[in-house]
């Protein structure tokens, strides 16, 4: 198969095609930075970052964008409220780019912790005014824009009127113009320098008040949050670039909106050509979000018990609980369902130590066989039954061949790890039953384990957490060496001397009872 992704524009899944190949340009819309991260916010950089993982596995060059919202993030979609970041700082008596610099430097170590790899560009909106405003120019020029009091909207009825049905404003979410007039208040809602209440803020005139303001042809203010990642994504991945991701919750109006701004300004494109939407996080049913105070940090969930759950759950863990499900399907965080995962993810870490084991014992077979004729004369002829067998070797490759199948279908990372789940029972079966691993070829296995070693930890992003507290094992070895040396068991004092030196550790003997430092040498 080949990779095949789902297209929230065109309601279809089609095999993957990149405009320039082999480069592949990818955006994921990043958080805004005015509070600690939740589970919900991790969700699309794991999935992301498994994606842009898969893609330079086939052989891709990505250059992956995933932005830092640090202004014009307003309390309401509708353009009212005060900037999120802005009111966080004021309730801090901080200024917004401390809050913005700590948030963000947070993110950035939380996703580390979870393995995610850092974007290649990660562009902070601050950091693109001039974009923005040149944006916001191009798109008065087309005539799709207009200026009140310092403010600048988007005339979504006019943009409307410019396009057929099948590329009229709300074909990203699947809503009607119609529709969306018929769900507004016959008022503006205090919005009445929109001349329609589906326009939208391109820049805000900023009040007397408000810190965050910059120059513009239309007087201070800042940019309106749809803007940056128009502006940003173009910047850097040019007019129309392959795939754009984010959360299902960005799909209205957000996604829909930098669609109207890219095609209103330059380019007369989509912005992307596959626009992916990950489902959101749930608590009890009820989504994940900081506006409804449901949520988990990410902060807390490391360290636990925190937001209904009894214990704290590891990052490696809360990773693999979110690759368990496919990325367009919602997830219910609970104990059961993390306790699940960790066991899970054990299992693929035990998998890992025993390929380390099996492929071991199959190469000293190998070389034991290949000892001149020594080995044939030793043990004589080999049976039929010991020979790797048509059959065996099939199991094997179609087992492995398997673990590709979920990705290339859309990203179906739960059905990836289920066929290596699969592979893994077979691996135990090599392992303890001889008359199995007699019956695969040494390079069907190592084929096998190279594939399943792949796709764990260069395409899943799990890696091994060592559970071992290195300061109790410590404690417990000086025990063993105090009681080996009251014995004169000194052959075994020999020894543990000699394994903690090969580890840095060096072990004294003083008055006050044994001790240890850090080798110096």
């Amino acid at each position: 198969m080949s990779l095949t992704l789902y297209n929230t524009l065109t309601r279809a899944k089609a095999p993957f095609v990149p405009i320039q190949p082999p480069v592949v340009g990818v955006y994921l819309c990043g958080p805004t930075v005015y509070s600690e991260a939740h589970l919900g916010n991790a969700r699309g950089p794991v999935v992301f970052d498994v994606l842009t993982r898969y893609l330079r596995y086939l052989g891709h060059t990505v250059r992956y964008v995933r932005n830092i919202t640090d202004v014009g993030h307003l309390e309401s979609d509708a353009d009212t409220g005060e900037d999120k970041l802005a009111k966080a700082a004021r309730a801090q008596r901080l200024e917004p780019m401390q809050v913005a610099q700590h948030f963000a430097n947070r993110y950035r170590a939380h996703m580390a912790q979870l393995g995610c790899l850092p974007p290649d560009i990660e562009p902070q909106a601050s950091g693109h005014i001039t974009e923005q405003i040149g944006l916001v120019e191009e798109i008065i020029a087309n005539g799709l824009a207009y200026e009140v009091n310092g403010s600048v909207y988007f005339d979504v009825p006019k943009y409307d009127a410019q396009h057929d049905k099948a590329g009229r404003y709300g074909k990203l979410a699947n809503r009607s113009i119609e529709d969306q007039l018929a769900g507004t208040r016959d008022t503006l809602a205090g919005q009445d320098e929109k001349r329609s209440p589906l326009d939208f803020a391109l820049w805000k005139n900023a009040a007397p008040e408000h810190i965050m303001r910059w120059p513009s042809p239309w007087g201070e203010g800042f940019p309106g949050w749809h803007l940056e990642c128009s502006a940003m994504s173009r910047k850097y991945l040019g007019a129309e670039f392959d795939i754009h991701g984010g959360g299902l919750d960005l799909m209205f109006p957000h996604h829909e909106c930098e669609i109207a701004q890219s095609q209103g300004s330059h380019s007369h494109t989509d912005e992307a050509r596959v626009w992916m939407h990950n489902n959101m996080i749930t608590v009890g049913g009820a989504k994940m979000s900081k506006s409804t105070g449901n949520f988990i940090t990410l902060t807390n969930l490391f360290a636990g018990p925190t937001g209904g759950l009894s214990q704290a759950y590891s990052p490696m863990v809360v990773r693999f609980f979110l690759l368990q499900a496919h990325y367009r399907s919602p997830v219910d965080v609970s104990d059961d369902a993390l306790q699940a995962a960790r066991k899970g993810y054990r299992k693929l870490m035990n998998g890992l130590r025993l390929l380390d084991k099996l492929v071991v014992s199959s190469s000293l077979s190998a070389v034991s066989g290949q000892d001149g004729q020594a080995g044939a004369q030793k043990n004589g002829p080999t049976t039929d039954n010991e020979q790797p067998t048509t059959k065996d070797n099939a199991e094997l490759t179609k087992l492995t061949a398997d673990l590709w199948v979920g990705l290339d279908d859309d990203l179906n990372t739960a059905r990836s790890i289920a066929a290596l789940f699969n592979l893994l029972r077979k691996f135990n079966a090599l392992a303890t039953t001889p008359a199995a691993r007699a019956g695969v070829s040494d390079a069907a296995l190592a084929a096998a384990a190279t594939a399943y070693r792949a796709l764990v930890t260069d395409v899943l992003g799990l890696r091994d957490e060592p559970r071992a507290n290195a300061e109790e094992l410590l404690a417990l070895t000086l025990g063993f060496y105090s009681e080996a040396k009251a014995d004169k068991a000194y052959d075994k004092v020999d020894v543990i001397r000699a394994a903690l030196k090969d580890q840095g550790i060096v072990i004294k003997d003083t008055k006050a009872g044994v001790e240890w430092a850090y080798s110096e040498d």
